[in-house]
């Protein structure tokens, strides 16, 4: 494993965005799209985050909670914009927010958020030291902040159910 960090990365070199049209094999019988499908498009903007911030494969550690605000509707365009929170050694936060936008009125609404964790690999599939994000506006150093907050959770979690913590 490398020992030494990269240098640092600003948030603005991760930030990405990802859009998919909600079609009828997306969808319920009532016409809305199924819960997994959005957390599968949530995990993919966030790995594309992860990956332009670590430049190195990346697979996902863990996800936090997701509450579904509003349902999103076929004919419906989600958006997900995702970048780094902040990056602990070998692991880093990730942050989506989702919106959905009616393709005809142009009314867009928040509909989730979501906080991943990534860690990045090497060819041999060992872990690897991250470089560190820097962040630079007001939103980003908090986003920064209370990242730790959430992973002093997410690691007394582990903790608590014997998993590996990262």
């Amino acid at each position: 494993m490398n020992l030494m960090p990269p240098p640092g990365r600003p948030v603005r070199d991760s930030m990405a965005e990802y859009t998919e049209l909600t079609l009828p094999n997306d969808a319920n019988s009532l016409g809305t799209l199924f819960g997994g499908k959005l957390m599968q498009y949530v995990d993919v903007a966030a790995s594309l985050a992860a990956a332009r911030h670590a430049r190195c494969p990346v697979v996902t550690a863990s996800v936090d909670y997701m509450t579904f605000l509003q349902p999103i509707r076929i004919g419906q365009l989600v958006v997900l914009k995702s970048a780094v929170n902040r990056v602990f050694r070998t692991s880093m936060e990730v942050g989506v927010k989702v919106f959905v936008e009616d393709l005809l009125t142009g009314e867009v609404r928040h509909v989730s958020s979501a906080y991943l964790t990534f860690v990045g690999l090497d060819q041999h599939r060992k872990r690897v030291v991250l470089p560190p994000v820097i962040p630079e506006s007001e939103e980003e150093k908090r986003r920064f902040d209370q990242a730790a907050h959430r992973r002093e959770q997410r690691l007394a979690m582990r903790a608590r159910f014997g998993a590996r913590g990262g």
